[in-house]
């Protein structure tokens, strides 16, 4: 029944919410769309979106889920008091935080044994 619902802002999400604001927020979507989804910017749109939304607390059988992330994430950005400025601040701090955390994080090391596995 719940198969569909995901339970953080996920990046196919991304191109529907082009014309929800200006045209500042609209050329950042567009920017993003162009890119793989492992990239910085697309990966700190998602941790902006998973903010702002507030996605961390949603329930998969909450009215929000049930609508979707994109229905949601309308809403959102409909809803959102602050300028195109306000969210591209947040979109840069997000930007900043993934920036931080690629640049500081450990590399994973496997065991000989397990890359077999996973091969």
């Amino acid at each position: 029944m719940y198969t569909k619902n995901e339970l953080l802002f996920p990046n196919y999400a991304i191109p529907r919410l082009r014309d929800a604001r200006g045209d500042a927020w609209g050329n950042l979507v567009e920017h993003v769309m162009a890119l793989p989804e492992t990239h910085e910017d697309v990966l700190a749109f998602m941790l902006m979106m998973i903010r702002i939304n507030g996605c961390l607390p949603c329930e998969t059988d909450s009215y929000r889920a049930m609508r979707g992330c994109a229905m949601c994430s309308l809403q959102t950005l409909r809803r959102f008091k602050g300028s195109d400025d306000d969210l591209l601040r947040l979109y840069n701090q997000a930007l900043n935080d993934i920036g931080l955390h690629l640049h500081h994080a450990q590399p994973v090391v496997m065991p000989i044994g397990m890359m077999a596995e996973v091969v």
